[in-house]
């Protein structure tokens, strides 16, 4: 596996990967701390990357990343359930439950957060549009393994439809519940997700959630 690995493109990847929507714009010395690369390797492949419209640097000499990205993220977002479809469940699990609501994808093995509503508490677990988690920790993680295919050996954390309740998975104060959501020919398309703070999202809340849940993630499968 190793050998067919190419150091230069997992350079380049890693320079993309390091922006986020808390970072949308860095400098060099920025880029240069959160990946480890020299400034000169940094500038020669955002030269590369700036060609293709991946990469692009302001007049103040800052970088961002380029229109290429949201090109290839329409194409993502495309081969899955659409926002319009999915945005008004997330609305009602959010009010309903007081917590946040997110749909999660598989990304080979991580997880991103495709579309969320988050929650209206000012306390509360939020994540953004795109972030991407490890595919092995979490409700959702569990449930995207299962249902993709993946041998997760124990499945007595799911219940009869597939859907997970836990609590400290990915963080120590939150838990989560998650359940499959198939495309019409069975497919796996996401996970329906509802996290929120251990201590007001405990295991009698999440139970109660669960029914609109499972509920809300047939509706989709319908669309």
């Amino acid at each position: 596996m190793t050998a067919n690995r190419t150091e230069s493109v997992e350079r380049a990847l890693s320079i993309l990967s390091a922006f986020s929507t808390q970072k949308p714009t860095m400098t060099l010395a920025e880029i240069a701390e959160e990946t480890g690369l020299h400034k000169s390797t940094i500038l020669r492949l955002t030269n590369s990357m700036r060609i293709y419209g991946f990469m692009q640097r302001d007049e103040d000499g800052s970088f961002s990343v380029g229109p290429s990205v949201w090109r290839l993220g329409l194409i993502f977002r495309r081969d899955f359930t659409r926002r319009e479809h999915v945005a008004p469940s997330l609305k009602i699990l959010a009010e309903a439950t007081g917590e946040t609501a997110s749909f999660y994808v598989r990304a080979g093995n991580e997880r991103v957060c495709l579309y969320r509503e988050n929650s209206p508490n000012l306390l509360r677990f939020h994540v953004e549009e795109g972030m991407r988690l490890r595919l092995s920790t979490g409700a959702s993680g569990l449930v995207l393994r299962r249902f993709s295919g993946e041998d997760v050996g124990d499945l007595s954390p799911f219940n009869e439809n597939g859907t997970v309740s836990a609590a400290g998975q990915t963080n120590p104060n939150i838990s989560s519940i998650s359940t499959p959501v198939f495309t019409g020919s069975r497919e796996l398309a996401g996970a329906l997700t509802v996290s929120g703070l251990a201590t007001r999202f405990d295991e009698g809340a999440r139970a109660k959630a669960i029914p609109l849940l499972e509920s809300l993630a047939k509706s989709l499968t319908a669309n």
